[in-house]
């Protein structure tokens, strides 16, 4: 991730003006949010104890971001999934050489939102999902398109609804995310976290990710929420 000092509200108007003709291209290379449909498989919405999605596209600030705008999340941590909890930090993930993936850990309530809800969300806003080992201009394995699940019913919707979508031709490109297990999920250095709600006029912010906040609200307005969740650790 590129390191800006803030500049003013200014930058990120102008900035959202220059994104979002391109952002909006369909067939365009980069993060394009897409409508896609709802997952056929899924569990239906129903009360019960709160759950747990790890999901990782690309820089964990914009991913983090998306979900906490969104309805029936009750916290979202930026962290790291798929490597040794040893090399769990930040300086030794950007190498690219210890097996992680910046993730995001989402707990939502299932009454008010499904697994695949959040699979939806994940495929059409969150992030790219035809782009191996990269998201923008973040180039690595780190930033690898990954879901992480966490028990059987996971792993089957997330292999059904990837199947989907490609039956449908709902990219261009192949899917390129992978399933794989959840081995363990540790979360990032504080300053990371709710990193887009904190500086919503750093350059990198605004050219990569308030846009899907835009999406968000457009493509989702049922579950989008004006007011986001926020973690309990001090940025």
């Amino acid at each position: 991730m590129s390191r800006f000092a803030k500049n003013g509200w200014w930058i990120a108007l102008l900035a959202l003006v220059a994104v979002g003709t391109l952002w909006n291209t369909p067939g365009r290379s980069g993060e394009a949010a897409v409508v896609l449909p709802a997952p056929t498989v899924d569990n239906p919405r129903a009360a019960g104890p709160m759950q747990t999605a790890v999901l990782a596209g690309g820089c964990f600030w914009g991913v983090q971001g998306v979900y906490q705008y969104t309805k029936g999340v009750k916290k979202v941590l930026s962290g790291y999934s798929g490597g040794d909890r040893s090399t769990a930090q930040y300086e030794k993930v950007g190498t690219g050489r210890t097996g992680h993936a910046e993730s995001v850990e989402i707990v939502f309530d299932p009454k008010e939102i499904s697994y695949g809800e959040i699979l939806r969300i994940y495929f059409s806003v969150a992030h790219d999902p035809t782009q191996l080992d990269r998201q923008g201009p973040d180039v690595g394995t780190q930033y690898r398109s990954a879901i992480f699940y966490a028990d059987a019913s996971q792993q089957r919707i997330a292999q059904a609804y990837i199947s989907q979508l490609e039956k449908a031709r709902a990219f261009a490109r192949p899917i390129v995310t992978r399933v794989d297990p959840l081995k363990g999920f540790s979360a990032a250095e504080a300053y990371h976290q709710d990193f887009l709600v904190h500086n919503p006029t750093y350059p990198y912010i605004v050219i990569n990710d308030l846009p899907k906040i835009v999406n968000l609200k457009r493509l989702f307005p049922d579950q989008y929420r004006d007011k986001p969740v926020l973690t309990a650790v001090a940025p």
